[in-house]
């Protein structure tokens, strides 16, 4: 059986998505700061035999860091061979070595994997090309070993190189995998994309749907267990593995922590499940967070609200709360993980903008802080600009500050629409300086009609009119899909956001 079937076979067999990484840290050994080499060598032989002893009926893979052993000076070597050797045939074992170089050397880290130290996969890093993880799926490995190629890892500095490549590397392992094993059933190569960016993580599902990803960065690395399941589960809720080292290792009863960890992930599987069945009230991780830090900050409010059109709404959003630097740097995020999930991008690193606009005065802050969300999280720099009320007769004049617009396709970005006014009036001035809106960005579509006798609402009139999209960060349709299945609201407020969607709701 090929590496990547082994990993099913074994994950359906147990019912688990748990890859148990085996890293002896010189702090977490029981050995003094003088210690020779061997001692330590021992020391980090017993520590990784005990984790593989107390985690094999949960564990789908064995992941040893290969630099931990190689830390250890001489004995190394023969420390991570004795390991490996304890690893019940059941259970593949991933040499986590990231190897990547020209084709002989290639072949050479491929013999020393598959050959000398018997692992039935390793991870690689593809940005040398193909020739330089062919050896590792081809020839006398092709139908047997397996890799996972770094797309996306979890460490900040990811964003700095892999990811505007990401969505590329994503494609090529499916093409790759196709190229080195064309009658294979079962793809060859996997994708490491880290649980620390759910963004990322989906797009690399959309652009390959059938691999497995290996999504490092839950727990000590604070990735969200439920947001990168969701954004990374196959159709069939699996082909994802999250690998866990120091949750386990750390631990007293590592068995204990394991089987909760397979279970905590389980039970995140199903939740999943479920979300998806119920169709249209299905939200994304980021919309779920939005909306739980919108009612920690007031900005959002359930109760009877008068709104200036007359109707008495079940809910009140206030922006203008986010009065924070804490709050405007998450208020960034969540706009910038919107934007990279909707039509305005192209792939996981790249949009289809050049500049954001910040209508005045709202807006200004907004644009500047969904431009600098876009460049921290995604590695996407676009410029940004804003307008004045009223026009500038000193310094430099005008009423336009920021980057040039002219001839650029621009990004609008705003609290709400409520009838649309001042979106309509931004298109119309960006349009005279000969600039190219291609869409608006807004914080909450409240999704409901202008009168009772119209069938659009204020931001579907806004798309029609214009002919461009509107993206929102949330909309009615996610809000009634968190109260219904977040469980912490009296019943009676579900029952008039209902009414109220029922009564005022657009499709």
């Amino acid at each position: 059986m090929s590496f990547f079937s082994r990993i099913t076979a074994r994950s359906l067999s147990i019912n688990s998505l748990l890859c148990v990484g085996l890293d002896p840290h010189l702090t977490e050994l029981n050995v003094s700061p003088d210690a020779d080499d061997d001692t330590v060598a021992a020391s980090a032989a017993s520590f990784c035999i005990s984790i593989i002893e107390a985690t094999h009926p949960y564990a789908v893979a064995y992941k040893p860091n290969v630099a931990f052993f190689e830390s250890l000076g001489t004995p190394g070597h023969a420390t991570l061979l004795k390991v490996l050797s304890t690893i019940p045939s059941s259970i593949p074992v991933l040499l986590d070595c990231k190897r990547g170089d020209i084709g002989s050397t290639a072949s050479a880290y491929a013999i020393a994997s598959y050959e000398k130290c018997k692992a039935d996969g390793v991870t690689l890093s593809p940005l040398m090309g193909y020739d330089s993880v062919e050896p590792f799926i081809t020839g006398d490995y092709a139908g047997k070993g397996g890799a996972f190629l770094l797309c996306k890892t979890s460490n900040p500095g990811s964003a700095d190189l892999l990811a505007p490549i990401a969505d590329k590397i994503a494609k090529l392992a499916g093409e790759w995998s196709k190229k080195a094993n064309p009658t294979e059933m079962e793809p060859s190569l996997g994708l490491v994309v880290g649980a620390t960016d759910s963004v990322a993580l989906k797009n690399a599902r959309r652009s390959a749907p059938t691999l497995w990803i290996l999504s490092p960065g839950v727990g000590a690395q604070g990735g969200d267990l439920d947001a990168a399941l969701t954004a990374g589960l196959d159709e069939e809720g699996s082909k994802m593995l999250i690998p866990v080292s120091r949750g386990i290792s750390r631990k007293e009863d590592r068995g204990e922590a394991a089987r909760k960890l397979r279970d905590d992930i389980n039970e995140a599987r199903e939740r999943i499940k479920k979300s998806k069945g119920e169709g249209e009230e299905g939200i994304e991780s980021f919309q779920t967070e939005f909306i739980e830090f919108a009612l920690t900050q007031g900005v959002l409010k359930f109760g009877s609200f008068t709104l200036k059109s007359g109707r008495e709404s079940p809910y009140f959003f206030n922006a203008g709360l986010f009065d924070s630097g804490a709050a405007l740097f998450k208020l960034g995020k969540a706009y910038a993980a919107s934007i990279m999930s909707s039509e305005l991008a192209t792939s996981a690193s790249s949009v289809k903008f050049d500049v954001i606009f910040g209508p005045a005065y709202k807006g200004i802050s907004l644009g500047a802080i969904v431009a600098a969300a876009l460049y921290a999280d995604y590695g996407v720099d676009v410029g940004f600009a804003y307008n004045r009320k009223e026009a500038k007769d000193h310094g430099e004049g005008g009423m336009l500050v920021g980057a040039s617009m002219k001839g650029k396709k621009v990004l609008v970005v705003d609290d709400v629409i409520s009838a649309g006014t001042a979106i309509r009036e931004s298109h119309s001035m960006l349009t005279k300086i000969e600039a190219i809106p291609v869409g608006v960005s807004i914080a909450l579509d409240r999704a409901e009609k202008r009168a009772l006798d119209d069938p659009v609402s204020a931001v579907q009139a806004v798309a029609r009119d214009l002919a461009i999209p509107v993206v929102s960060i949330v909309g009615l349709k996610q809000l009634f899909g968190f109260l219904s299945g977040s469980g912490e609201f009296d019943a009676s407020i579900l029952e008039a956001v209902t009414k109220y969607r029922s009564e005022y709701g657009v499709d």
